[in-house]
């Protein structure tokens, strides 16, 4: 669907850095009308340029995910400016690394608040417009660890397996209630976004994505093919997100011993971290951060999974041509 110009009518929390900021260029350059949503004032003028740059058009929406009425407000306005919203993506998130023994009561209901809270107030805000015209997708972008906890992140991991849990039950209202009204979510693999240099931690080194570690631009790829796909309600993005859903699914023990291992090192690098640095738990950091972290040198820009989980119609095309002509040779014979 689309709005009277017949852009499509998109909506992105956490729009003004990582995912969201990719997302919304790549909405922007299909010509969409993108409502973005975040705290931070600088990154959202500079997501807007990104919009309108790319030829779509941009409302700014700022808004903090963990106020639920000010989530009903922004999305009133997107529908009241923009028009029917078609697609709302819940990105925004925040973390603390931290092991459990020293995580402040204050700093995991902040976390739960915006990674969790957040995209279900979102979710619901989307609901009161496409119930009543019973049409348009949510989308929630979750993570592999979504299925599968791991050290120094226990508030983060808690909020996304709460989404999950959330997301599923929604879905079967819907189906309950026979709406046509969509919710899906994609699980998210180690991603090179600007969260690891503005989120709150306490260890010795500075944070990173687990290797291996992806491009925003290529996490946006899957995500739109997802929202424009509605035979699909979930899609796992990256074989890191595959290896460690199912992984945990088929052996959780040893994924436990292996995590308690490599679980510290593997999120640190080598670099000292700044104790006295800011960071974005109660306040957006000043700036335009963009789409990008500091791991660009690292990052992959495709990824094999995704490719394969995108092409299943011509994969499996192709596997059904190459058994007919080995079943005409064979009969050759």
């Amino acid at each position: 669907m689309a709005d009277e110009s017949g852009r499509q009518v998109v909506v992105i929390t956490g729009a003004s850095a990582g995912v969201g900021r990719a997302l919304a260029r790549a909405y922007g350059a299909r010509g969409a009308a993108v409502g973005l949503i975040a705290r931070g004032q600088d990154g959202l003028e500079g997501a807007k340029r990104d919009v309108e740059h790319a030829g779509g058009r941009a409302l700014v929406l700022q808004a903090d995910v963990a106020d639920a009425e000010a989530m009903n407000d922004a999305a009133d306005r997107a529908e009241r400016e923009l028009g029917p919203v078609d697609l709302w993506i819940n990105d925004a998130m925040t973390s603390v690394f931290s092991p459990v023994k020293e995580l402040k009561p204050d700093e995991l209901e902040r976390v739960t608040k915006v990674t969790y809270l957040g995209a279900a107030y979102g979710a619901m805000a989307a609901l009161r417009h496409m119930l009543p015209r019973d049409r348009g997708t949510i989308l929630m972008v979750g993570s592999a660890l979504a299925f599968r906890g791991i050290p120094l992140q226990a508030a983060y991991c808690g909020a996304k397996h709460a989404m999950q849990g959330f997301t599923e039950s929604l879905r079967t209202e819907l189906l309950h209630d026979g709406s046509k009204v969509r919710i899906v979510m994609a699980q998210l693999p180690a991603v090179n976004t600007p969260q690891f240099g503005w989120v709150r931690s306490r260890l010795p080194h500075r944070a990173q994505p687990v290797p291996p570690i992806f491009q925003p631009e290529l996490v946006a790829e899957g995500i739109m093919y997802l929202a424009d796909h509605p035979e699909r309600q979930s899609m796992e993005i990256g074989f890191p997100t595959f290896k460690a859903v199912w992984g945990n699914r088929i052996a959780p023990r040893f994924t436990d011993w292996m995590l308690a291992r490599s679980g510290y090192s593997s999120q640190q690098t080598d670099e000292p971290e700044d104790p006295n640095r800011p960071d974005n738990l109660y306040e957006p950091v000043p700036g335009d951060h963009g789409a990008h972290g500091r791991f660009d040198a690292r990052a992959r820009d495709s990824s094999w999974q995704l490719w394969l989980n995108t092409h299943r119609v011509t994969i499996a095309g192709a596997a059904l041509g190459l058994a007919a002509l080995a079943g005409a040779f064979l009969r050759r014979d």
